[in-house]
């Protein structure tokens, strides 16, 4: 199961051995394309993931922040077997690195549009993509989401079987599909240290909401678990 979970991944080898005084974050996204998330809603998400990324203050905080890199992979998630890789483990070091990651996520096209909603088995891609990627001082998964899980294991049995010891998972919870799914996201898939929830009005909030979340997750920000915006873009 953990190898049809994970999918064919590629690893960095000179990244794989980096040390954590090398790499101070291992930065997973993961963006949801189930069935609920309608055609305008997907580019409003890839959109606005691209443009928060390409925020001065978000850049700003990866190129210039704290010493050591930030790594990224962005993955789309939706049924138990569709993962699709977007960005593979990249080095955000240079602002060409930055401008090439903004460019392929801003330009990418929906991988899967029809299968529901399997957040445990997004969680087991998660964790064996860290497996394969740097050895970081942190390592972060930042699930997006609109739904709760409506297919295949829950989150609570990724976190049994799979390797997530040190890891922290956070979530961006875009609302206005599903009353529960706010609850559902902070009692079923916040884990580890500093883990919080961002929350977006709808799709068309989700670019602030990213920004929010990519500035703590970035700065390494502990606020509580409970969500809330710690900063606010201008």
């Amino acid at each position: 199961m953990v190898s049809r979970c994970a999918g064919s991944l590629t690893a960095l080898a000179l990244m794989a051995g980096a040390a954590a005084a090398d790499c101070r974050l291992a930065l997973v996204l993961a963006l949801d394309v189930s069935a609920s998330v309608d055609s305008s809603d997907y580019a409003l998400q890839r959109d606005g993931l691209a443009q928060a990324l390409n925020h001065p203050t978000i850049r700003a905080a990866i190129l210039d922040g704290a010493p050591g890199d930030v790594v990224l992979h962005v993955f789309e998630w939706s049924g138990r077997y569709q993962q699709t890789t977007v960005v593979d483990w990249t080095v955000l070091d240079t602002p060409a690195a930055m401008d090439e990651i903004v460019a392929r996520i801003g330009g990418w096209k929906r991988s899967y549009k029809e299968f529901p909603t399997a957040l445990g088995y997004a969680l087991g891609h998660a964790a064996g993509v860290l497996e394969t990627g740097p050895r970081c001082a942190r390592q972060v998964v930042d699930v997006s989401g609109d739904g709760i899980n409506n297919e295949g294991f829950m989150p609570v049995s990724a976190y049994m079987h799979f390797p997530f010891d040190g890891v922290t998972v956070n979530g961006l919870v875009v609302q206005g599909k599903q009353a529960e799914v706010v609850d559902f996201y902070r009692r079923e898939v916040l884990r580890g240290p500093g883990a919080f929830l961002e929350t977006a009005d709808g799709f068309e909030d989700f670019e602030s909401a990213m920004i929010r979340k990519l500035f703590r997750e970035i700065n390494g920000m502990v606020v509580g678990s409970s969500g809330g915006a710690a900063w606010s873009p201008g």
